[in-house]
């Protein structure tokens, strides 16, 4: 978000402030066909959410026995009830953003008037609009999440039934419809949000409606995505741990976690990639428009690269729609009717056929729009070029995690067969190994790829704008989303594949009296339950592995987006890229170096802080599931039990979340307020940390679930020794690669773009009133800081529970 962007050339010199430029909508996309491009693009917009509406209707009316429907009902009521809670925990977080917008947009921030003239101070109305705009963007996040649920919890059981037909093809074809129908949702959503402001909204108030949904946005993002991991983690543990203790099967009816669990992949694999897909997109776009505004030179040239930027954002739509659809057609020919079929073959083609239709159509739409920009006639390949190394990082980037991560993985075979005689402890070292060795070739992949970004930046760019390789990053991170409706829907696929395979065991189909006959009667197929289960086991494999390959994706554009923010606050703090100024960038200025320090201890924070978060609240859920579980006398768990543990994910879940929360908003103002260098220097530092402790941890967590899932469909060895391992190194990775590294992606974000409010804050008020002044508030925010994070370790520790269980029921918990 490059709001604060060269600021120096309107002021004449000072410290940096934000300016917002006028937009001028309908006057400033005219001359060129700008205006009715964009029109366009809304209509392709709009059809694009009548894609996913209708996807979504398709997967409605497919054919379910009601003992599979009735289950995935439950799991949806049990996901609206987690919803509901986290709808009213997120306008708590709110207050807290909102009320430093307020202050700082209705006191600080400058802007121009209608002579363009400085002034201090927003109106009241533009204060107004930025907070309404910030509630627009959580609804976005929070809209498209919830609409996520609603279409998995159709698909999980309608995949479910398919299944009994004995037929490979519909168990891939379901879920992936199901990931289409949010992914184009989502997308087209975001789209018509943006151009509806950019059309429609006076030019002096779409700067602020861009700012507030922005910042809505991300913190709606960061809080479903962190609460939702620790949500799925718990309940996934306490499930899991169930299969070691009581010699029970995968998602047994009986085990009352296995309702929270199917919950928890809704909440964790559903509502926190669809909330984090959803800010991902619209905070680069708003980045982009707000640096080619503020920091391109020629008043044409930001108009054309501006109506360029949607027209790449729109083609991405229309890629990816044509993509499934060829693609579909090319897997129903192939496997319709096939009695086997490789589930992780068709979605590796998609992702790479649409990969290239994007590259093809982004050059395509490059020489039409901008084909002599700025008298150069080399700029339109180039900067195609560098969009494409983005690109080509969404489709190269899951090669390299499928090589750490798949069924068919020699990594993963490797912790499969280092389990055999080391049980689990060898099991979680190879785990290490290859997450470790991911990170390597991952960073190294993203490195070179972004180094070719920056080459190109320097062919002709320079002349267009200031700071151009901040813009060829920014591209990059526009480019990894150049495929956005398929990169979400293979990571959709894998909490449908994983629900089907639970709503199957659920459902109890085969005790149903004389289910063979009614089947045949209602639905025209004789059910083949033994392929069912084993098709419904492979297919979960695949989801896994896709689901792992969508993580370094985001977590890569969250990195590189930073990157672009970072570059936007250093330009502002050095008045232009002084070079009396550029010196306190270097680990000869203390602050900056401390800063560095600062940012890779906070990433290791929020890594055990997240982590605590599931431990305990795994401990207090197994230890309600082993004092309540029945397994004589009874077919499945009650409702009551189930709701319980539930309650209980969603309670640790909540406070997790609000410890992480706090800390990380007051340890942003605290260290923007100590020294603006130091914060760069801690900026720099969270994203880097942030961007390998993330790779590692994803992808070590993808090779213990794989590792599993081998021994449970591969080896058949469900039970035995080997398999307690392969289930011990699943749940250390549990938290690994579904709670502390996806949740980095917006935590990074969110922290460098309320960063940008919060130095420029602590700058205003430090030329205002004095260096002390800022010193005692950065001191006072720490201890603030402090105080959270002591509470998301001491006040969450596993004894520290059981302590309070003691003094509610001392009968039944005794401390030792």
């Amino acid at each position: 978000m490059t709001f604060l962007a060269l600021q120096q050339q309107h002021a004449g010199g000072g410290e940096a402030a934000l300016v917002l430029p006028n937009l001028n909508s309908a006057t400033f996309l005219g001359g060129i066909g700008g205006r009715g491009l964009l029109l366009w693009g809304l209509l392709i917009c709009a059809l694009g959410l009548l894609f996913g509406l209708a996807q979504y209707t398709q997967l409605r009316n497919l054919p379910v026995h009601r003992a599979m429907r009735e289950i995935s009902e439950l799991i949806y009521e049990t996901c609206k009830t987690y919803l509901i809670t986290q709808g009213r925990f997120l306008l708590i977080l709110w207050v807290f953003i909102g009320a430093i917008v307020a202050v700082y947009f209705g006191t600080l921030a400058e802007t121009t008037d209608a002579a363009g003239n400085l002034v201090r101070g927003f109106p009241a109305m533009k204060v107004t609009i930025i907070l309404l705009f910030s509630l627009i963007g959580i609804a976005g996040s929070y809209g498209v999440a919830w609409f996520g649920i609603r279409v998995n919890t159709f698909a999980n059981s309608r995949t479910a039934f398919a299944s009994l037909t004995g037929k490979p093809y519909p168990n891939h074809a379901i879920p992936l419809k199901a990931g289409m129908s949010i992914g184009m949702l989502l997308i087209s959503v975001e789209l018509l949000l943006m151009l509806l402001i950019l059309l429609f909204i006076p030019g002096d108030y779409a700067g602020p409606c861009f700012i507030g949904f922005a910042i809505g946005e991300s913190l709606g993002a960061a809080a479903l995505r962190v609460a939702g991991g620790i949500f799925t983690k718990i309940a996934d543990i306490g499930a899991d741990l169930m299969k070691i203790v009581f010699k029970i099967k995968e998602d047994d009816a009986r085990n009352p976690g296995v309702i929270a669990d199917c919950t928890g992949d809704n909440a964790g694999d559903s509502v926190g990639p669809s909330a984090d897909g959803f800010e991902t997109y619209g905070v680069t776009g708003v980045a982009l428009i707000s640096f080619i505004l503020l920091a391109v030179h020629e008043p044409l040239v930001k108009v054309q690269l501006l109506v360029w930027i949607f027209a790449m954002r729109v083609m991405m739509i229309v890629a990816s729609g044509v993509s499934y659809f060829l693609n579909a057609a090319v897997v129903k020919a192939k496997y319709s009717t096939a009695d086997h079929m490789n589930y992780e073959a068709p979605l590796t083609t998609l992702v790479w056929l649409t990969s290239i239709v994007s590259v093809a159509l982004t050059f395509l739409a490059s020489r039409l729009l901008i084909p002599n920009l700025g008298n150069d006639p080399t700029l339109w390949w180039k900067l195609s070029l560098v969009i494409t190394c983005g690109t080509l990082a969404g489709a190269i980037i899951p090669e390299f995690v499928k090589v750490f991560t798949s069924t068919g993985s020699r990594h993963v075979r490797e912790v499969v067969t280092s389990s055999r005689e080391g049980g689990a402890s060898l099991n979680i070292l190879s785990g290490f190994v290859a997450g470790n060795f991911s990170a390597f070739w991952l960073g190294m992949t993203m490195m070179v790829l972004m180094a070719i970004a920056y080459g190109v930046s320097t062919a002709g760019l320079v002349n267009l704008m200031v700071a151009p390789a901040v813009f060829a990053f920014g591209l990059v991170a526009f480019g990894f989303l150049g495929m956005g409706p398929v990169t979400i829907a293979v990571d959709s696929y894998g909490p449908v594949t994983d629900n089907a395979q639970s709503v199957y065991e659920l459902s109890l189909i085969e005790q149903v009296p004389n289910v063979r006959g009614e089947i045949k009667k209602e639905f025209g197929f004789d059910p083949n339950f033994a392929l069912a289960k084993e098709n419904l086991e492979e297919n979960d494999g695949a989801g896994n592995t896709f689901k792992a390959t969508a993580k370094p994706v985001l977590i890569g554009t969250a990195v590189v987006g930073a990157t672009t923010m970072i570059f936007s606050i250093i330009v502002a703090l050095t008045r232009g890229l002084q070079p009396e100024l550029l010196s306190n960038l270097s680990i000869l200025h203390p602050p900056f170096l401390l800063g560095l320090i600062t940012g890779g201890a906070v990433i290791y924070w929020f890594t055990g802080a997240s982590t605590q978060a599931v431990t305990t609240g795994a401990y207090r859920a197994v230890e309600f599931i082993k004092a309540n579980i029945r397994l004589e006398g009874t077919t499945r768990a009650s409702v009551s039990d189930s709701k319980k543990v539930v309650a209980i994910c969603t309670q640790y879940a909540q406070k997790g979340m609000f410890n992480i929360f706090l800390t990380v908003f007051f340890a942003t103002l605290a260290f923007a307020f100590f020294e603006p260098y130091f914060f760069i220097g801690y900026l720099i530092s969270i994203a880097l940390f942030g961007l390998y402790q993330a790779i590692f941890m994803a992808n070590a967590g993808g090779a213990w679930d794989n590792a599993k899932k081998i021994v449970e469909t591969e080896l058949k060895q469900k039970g035995t020794p080997l398999h307690d391992a392969t289930v011990v190194g699943d749940t250390v990775g549990d938290p690994f690669k579904d709670t502390s590294s996806v949740a980095m992606n917006p935590i990074i974000k969110f922290t460098t773009l309320f960063g940008l409010l919060a130095v420029e804050l602590a700058v205003s008020l430090t030329a205002e009133r004095g260096a002390m002044l800022s010193v005692v508030l950065a001191g006072a925010f720490l201890v603030i800081a402090l105080v959270f994070v002591w509470r998301s370790f001491y006040a969450m520790r596993i004894e520290h529970a059981v302590r309070s269980e003691a003094k509610s029921s001392p009968q039944r918990v005794q401390v030792r």
